[in-house]
């Protein structure tokens, strides 16, 4: 799930390079996934009122729920 994250962003920013991808799972089993970026890819990744971070994390959930695992997505 990371390297998908990853992966999603990478096509997004300029420097992806600077991207970190980290996770912990919380007690209710729920995956909490960080999407690390460089400062200057914010906007990039975020979107025009956060449509393209809505559509990450849309993805995301669908690839979760197919291997049955709740996940969130918070973009730092």
């Amino acid at each position: 799930m990371e390297a998908l994250l990853k992966a999603i962003a990478s096509g997004l920013v300029e420097k992806p390079e600077e991207i970190v991808v980290t996770s912990e799972e919380q007690d209710n089993g729920t995956i909490v996934y960080h999407l690390h970026v460089a400062e200057d890819d914010m906007g990039r990744v975020i979107g025009k009122q956060g449509r393209i971070a809505k559509a990450i994390r849309v993805v995301m959930r669908a690839a979760a729920t197919r291997n049955e695992q709740k996940i969130m997505v918070e973009i730092d």
